[in-house]
């Protein structure tokens, strides 16, 4: 048990009805975060981060990604997947963004529901109760849109000013009655290449 864990916070959801129509099957959302004190508190700037990145990183990666997987039933369950941060008022941004932008994190969870592709972020830093949104995206193919989701909730008491939330966000499938198509298409569709998007 880290010594910084204060709490572990889960959201959970199933979306039967999307737009007056059933859901088949049924989406669900999840996300766990962790609420940690911020092992930088107080010291001013430091300049070396990793040694605290490579004690605490790990740990919380494996912690967060056991309790998705088992909310999920399964690492084959999840289809789309993404991470968070958000820092205490008094924390610098770059804390709560170390401890997630690090493979020592990232990669407990890419492994575990046998991804391909990166995991979406979001950075950010606020009071207790500030939104926690994690980003979705396919695990294996960033540019299938109908699996681009938002996990959003929020923790009453946290942060607390000196505390880092650490999070990661899961759903079962992509959004109920997709019909947006995806990159590829649109891509075809303006003239440029898959494998050069920019056209330059």
């Amino acid at each position: 048990m880290l010594p910084e864990l204060r709490k572990v916070v889960t959201f959970d959801e199933d979306i039967h009805r999307e737009g007056g129509r059933a859901a088949e099957p049924a989406l669900r959302i999840i996300g766990v975060a962790a609420v940690v004190a911020n092992p930088w508190a107080g010291l001013g700037y430091v300049a070396d981060l990793s040694p605290e990145i490579k004690r605490l990183a790990p740990a919380l990666g494996e912690m967060l990604t056991d309790r998705l997987i088992t909310l999920a039933g399964s690492g084959k369950a999840i289809e789309a997947y993404g991470k968070a941060c958000v820092a205490g008022v008094n924390c610098e941004l770059e804390h709560a963004s170390a401890l997630i932008h690090t493979l020592q994190f990232g990669n407990f969870y890419r492994e575990a529901v046998g991804a391909k592709s990166y995991l979406g972020f979001t950075n950010t830093r606020g009071p207790a109760n500030t939104q926690i949104a994690v980003p979705l995206m396919d695990k294996h193919d960033t540019g299938r849109r109908s699996h681009y989701l938002t996990v959003q909730f929020s923790i009453y008491d946290a942060p607390a000013e000196n505390e880092l939330v650490v999070a990661l966000g899961a759903a079962t499938g992509g959004r109920p009655h997709h019909r947006i198509g995806d990159r590829y298409s649109d891509l075809a569709t303006i003239g440029r290449a898959v494998d050069n998007p920019a056209g330059i």
